[in-house]
């Protein structure tokens, strides 16, 4: 809700994918820094990597830290805030959002359940892979929406090449072979960049 003390709207702002982020940004520059408006960015992680990369991270091909926006610096240049955390709940009567904890590594609680109050939300958070209602694709495959899920693929597809070169015996029959479900842009570009 607006801010009681100077009257400020508090706009708020679910997932920094490439429309999350740009929103914050340009908000933050125009309204944040000026005092206009309170800018708040909510992600589950601390980092933002441009989506259409992340077969090239899966395929060992790009760093991902060479691309990769740290949310709290672009927050402290472009006049918003970042809050590290997965949103879980709605109270639109009284416009506030609910972030779940964040844990570390050991499973211990870092940062506890808070509460965002909003004059404006905007729920920005993205697209995932599909499955296509294709048998056995949600058990068995890895799929490319995340910079740790493409990174996972890459230390997959390196351990199986390390494993297959590195053995006495001649590749058995299909032990390098990758099937890549889906045709979209990342489906073709992966088994481009890994041809």
């Amino acid at each position: 809700m607006t801010s009681a003390a100077n009257n400020i709207p508090n706009i708020v702002v679910v997932g920094g994918g490439a429309g999350g982020l740009e929103l914050v940004t340009k908000l933050g520059r125009k309204l944040g820094k000026k005092g206009k408006a309170n800018i708040t960015l909510v992600d589950s992680t601390h980092t933002h990597i441009w989506k259409p990369l992340l077969h090239e991270v899966a395929a060992g091909t790009l760093d991902s830290h060479e691309d990769e926006i740290e949310y709290l610096a672009q927050a402290m240049c472009s006049g918003f805030r970042f809050r590290l955390g997965k949103m879980d709940g709605l109270d639109r009567e009284n416009k506030q959002i609910s972030v779940a904890p964040t844990y570390n590594g050991n499973s211990e609680e870092i940062i506890p359940r808070r509460s965002f109050d909003y004059d404006y939300l905007i729920v920005a958070v993205g697209s995932v892979s599909h499955d296509f209602g294709i048998k056995g694709v949600s058990e068995h495959c890895l799929f490319l929406d995340t910079i740790s899920q493409a990174e996972t693929f890459q230390t997959q597809l390196l351990e199986a090449y390390l494993r297959a070169h590195t053995q006495d015996k001649p590749l058995d029959e299909g032990q390098l072979d990758i099937a890549i479900v889906g045709a979209g842009a990342t489906g073709v570009e992966l088994s481009a960049q890994l041809h």
